[in-house]
């Protein structure tokens, strides 16, 4: 789009409300999708964050919306605020994550005590409500590439954790693979975003980034003040294998949380959409990650802990319904919500269904998603106030 089109984000202050519904969507500088129209800039600091992104939104959008306001007084309100909900919480936590990275990479050092509160923001949604976390991990549906990295993170960070509490590990080693899971590909945000949408294999100076990114992110980390060695570790070894094919070293002895860590890396890259392909059914990389990794005790427990079918994952039910999966069971039945009718159409109403009752078992994931691109959380969840 040509740059006399584009309008920079801080110049339509006036036409936005912190914690208010946008009346447009805001895209970055290549173009990108960042926020749609009718989701939240939800503090100052996303808004210093999308104009250090170079964000702006479309001239003809930001005309036609002044032109409505002039003819009708009062028109910019009516409708517009909303309460302030957990998932509002994790679209936040994203612009928070989006924002530390970037100060990272610019050093020098002074945002250990920042790191340190992520962490624990991150830590406390998923205590909040840990079903609500997978759903926000699982069912990623609005293709904004710009931000997958952070995504990727906050989303891999959700599944180490699970797995971790599963496992016993106490509150401190929580902390440091959750910080860990967080930070692991802070080397390479950028290229990460534009990998996400390219469909060609990567370049040679691409793969070198990759190859390299472990120790580059050690040492942004170190700049940073971060001196947990356990979090330090598990950076520098989730591309490692215990068969010696990971990289950078080859090392084959490789730390649990370094492992742990790259089992829900991987498992994330698998069930999230790109460009050039759709994502796995989460049952599809599931029985991947048994296969791969030889039953071992930290892939059975990051398996139990998120469930075969875990929330977010779409399924099929033996009454002909296609349902969203809400909440883990105490066994293998986990709790639906309904996206269709008993014929496969797509349905504006939903109910909710527990899978143990043999009329509503799961018959096995959705074959093509493609007609539920779009579930919100709040039609799943109702409103759950942050």
């Amino acid at each position: 789009m040509p740059h006399d089109r584009r309008v920079p984000i801080g110049e339509v202050a006036d036409l936005i409300r912190i914690g208010e519904a946008l009346p447009f969507r805001v895209l970055d500088d290549q173009e990108r999708l960042l926020l749609n129209e009718g989701q939240v800039i939800a503090s100052e600091r996303q808004m210093e964050a999308l104009k250090e992104r170079g964000a702006w939104v479309e001239r003809a959008l930001v005309v036609e919306r002044r032109k409505h306001l002039s003819g009708a007084p009062g028109a910019g309100h009516e409708g517009a605020s909303r309460v302030v909900t957990l998932f509002d919480r994790w679209e936040r936590q994203i612009w928070e994550l989006d924002a530390l990275l970037r100060r990272t990479l610019k050093g020098p050092g002074g945002v250990a005590a920042d790191w340190a509160a992520e962490v624990d923001a991150v830590c406390a949604l998923v205590e909040r409500d840990t079903d609500v976390a997978l759903f926000m991990a699982v069912r990623q549906d609005d293709r904004r590439f710009a931000l997958y990295p952070q995504a990727h993170a906050l989303h891999a960070t959700v599944l180490t954790l699970v797995a971790a509490r599963q496992c016993g590990w106490d509150a401190a080693r929580q902390h440091s693979v959750a910080g860990a899971a967080l930070s692991m590909n802070v080397a390479m945000v950028d290229l990460q975003a534009t990998m996400a949408e390219q469909d060609d294999p990567p370049t040679q100076k691409q793969l070198s980034v990759i190859r390299a990114h472990p120790d580059a992110g050690v040492r942004l980390m170190q700049a940073a003040g971060i001196g947990d060695s356990v979090w330090l570790q598990a950076i520098v070894e989730h591309h490692e294998r215990t068969d010696g094919s990971g990289y950078p070293r080859g090392a084959v002895q490789v730390c649990d949380e370094a492992r742990l860590l790259r089992m829900a890396d991987v498992y994330m890259a698998k069930i999230t959409p790109r460009t050039n392909r759709p994502p796995l059914p989460p049952l599809t990389a599931s029985r991947q990650l048994f296969q791969q990794e030889g039953k071992s005790p930290l892939a059975m427990a990051m398996i139990k802990a998120i469930g075969v079918h875990p929330p977010g994952a779409l399924v099929t039910l033996k009454s002909g319904e296609v349902a969203v999966v809400k909440r883990r069971g105490t066994g293998p039945a986990p709790r639906v919500c309904t996206l269709s009718d008993a014929r496969g159409q797509p349905s504006v109403k939903s109910r909710e269904l527990d899978t143990a009752e043999a009329a509503f078992a799961i018959a096995g994931p959705l074959a093509d998603a493609s007609a539920y691109t779009r579930v919100p959380g709040e039609r799943v969840y109702g409103l759950l106030l942050a």
